[in-house]
């Protein structure tokens, strides 16, 4: 998801955080794909108006959900097929979203709400994503760790926005977490460093060249909220 700070979850996150190897170079290859309204790091200009002053709709919000489960399905069957012996390093995190946004959906059904069908950005980056798996295991995981460590920062706090102008203020299922979710994040950084020190320098250099890619795909999705 492109509005957000990739690193953690909350405002303390930063104090908290000290993984350092890899991760740290991933994180700051994110940092500058943020603008300043997004994240008190980020180094781009903002262009169009500024995230916080979106309205979004309950429809476009569902879209923006049901495209969202759509990714977190793939990379789930993308982490437990594992073409490569890393993926199942990031079996059962507890940072996994798809049975969460199934319940939402499933509460936005009964409110007499129409789910619609997965649309073109949730599909386009799912399958991007699933053919990149096959091949290129430095790409998917800049793609695995962009996609779950937003959405616990920037993510969240659109999130409480969004419920505040169109639900009644109502925390979904998808900002929920079981357990300590600083905890859960760091044990994810801790297997990405592990994974990442048996690349070379160059494969290190691939996988934070596709961060572009990544904030592109997440932030086509995150704009299904305006529409």
């Amino acid at each position: 998801m492109v509005v957000t700070t990739a690193s953690g979850a909350g405002a303390n996150s930063k104090k908290r955080y000290n993984s350092g190897g890899f991760v740290d170079e991933m994180r700051s290859v994110a940092m500058k794909l943020h603008t300043r309204d997004q994240a008190r790091e980020g180094e781009k200009e903002t262009q169009g108006k500024p995230w916080p002053k979106w309205e979004p709709t309950i429809d476009g919000y569902l879209k923006f959900l049901v495209d969202s489960k759509m990714v977190y399905d793939t990379i789930h069957t993308i982490l437990h097929k594992a073409d490569f012996p890393e993926y199942a390093e990031f079996r059962n995190t507890g940072l996994e979203r798809a049975e969460n946004l199934a319940k939402d959906l499933e509460w936005f059904k009964e409110q007499g709400h129409s789910i619609p069908e997965p649309s073109t950005p949730g599909i386009n980056y799912s399958l991007y994503i699933e053919e990149l798996s096959k091949e290129d295991p430095q790409s998917f995981i800049c793609h695995f760790y962009n996609t779950y460590f937003a959405h616990t920062a920037g993510g969240r706090m659109i999130g409480k926005k969004v419920a505040a102008k169109i639900l009644n203020n109502k925390e979904l299922e998808f900002y929920k977490w079981d357990g300590d979710l600083s905890q859960l994040l760091q044990n994810v950084r801790e297997k990405l460093n592990g994974v990442a020190e048996n690349w070379t320098r160059d494969e290190k250099n691939h996988c934070l060249e596709e961060t572009e890619k990544s904030f592109k795909f997440n932030g086509d999705i995150l704009h299904l909220m305006l529409t």
